[in-house]
């Protein structure tokens, strides 16, 4: 005679036995695309840059959707510090006073921080086209895609030697489109950035979708 532990156990066997239908293993229709989370990422990562007038984030992910690196623009970390009150944040006309002597690029802090990881085949998503010093070192790093959310200055000409440069070494450029109403989530400057609204919680719009494809 089986004892009530037994009885219980013999239960839970059962319970195990029962099939799997497809009404119990209905899963969730609305999750964001992978492309869409990347993008996702490098906008918040823009977000940690002390540029008072220019945020940019990136984000660099291996063939199996794992990140590998993300940076935004800033000034050279010395002796494993952050320097950004360190350096000029202005473009002033003289020579050692312009901000883009210093400032490292979102892309470039990104391939930098990838702590060993082999980017080589690698995706970059980034929320401004990358400048011509990037895409040198986005060739030499072996990344074979970059995603780019805008480019306001396409004839510029660090843009269009880009352009060239990252068109010879056969890379796929794609621009990534927003869809969807995003007037809640993110705010337009002038500062050829895109940037999420000051209002908005970070989690807040990851759950609101983040809405992009490429």
């Amino acid at each position: 005679m089986a004892t009530g532990g037994e009885e219980q156990d013999i239960r839970h066997e059962a319970d195990d036995e029962t099939p799997i239908t497809p009404e119990s293993s209905k899963t969730r229709t609305s999750g964001i695309e992978w492309d869409q989370y990347f993008m996702g990422v490098a906008l918040i990562s823009a977000q940690r840059s002390k540029d008072p007038k220019t945020q940019v984030g990136a984000c660099i992910v291996n063939p199996k959707n794992r990140i590998v690196g993300v940076g935004y623009n800033g000034m050279p970390d010395i002796d494993i510090k952050h320097n950004d009150d360190k350096f000029p944040w202005d473009k002033q006309t003289h020579y050692t006073k312009n901000k883009h002597l210093y400032v490292c690029h979102a892309e470039m802090n990104a391939i930098v921080n990838k702590m060993g990881a082999d980017i080589q085949g690698c995706t970059l998503y980034t929320t401004k086209y990358p400048c011509n010093e990037c895409s040198k070192l986005i060739i030499q790093s072996g990344i074979k895609k970059v995603v780019f959310l805008e480019n306001k200055e396409p004839d510029r000409d660090i843009y269009a030697a880009s352009r060239i440069l990252l068109q010879t070494a056969n890379i796929v450029i794609k621009e990534h489109t927003p869809k969807g109403d995003l007037s809640g989530l993110y705010e337009e400057s002038n500062t050829n950035t895109t940037k999420i609204s000051p209002g908005k919680n970070v989690h807040s719009c990851f759950r609101r979708s983040m809405l992009f494809q490429v």
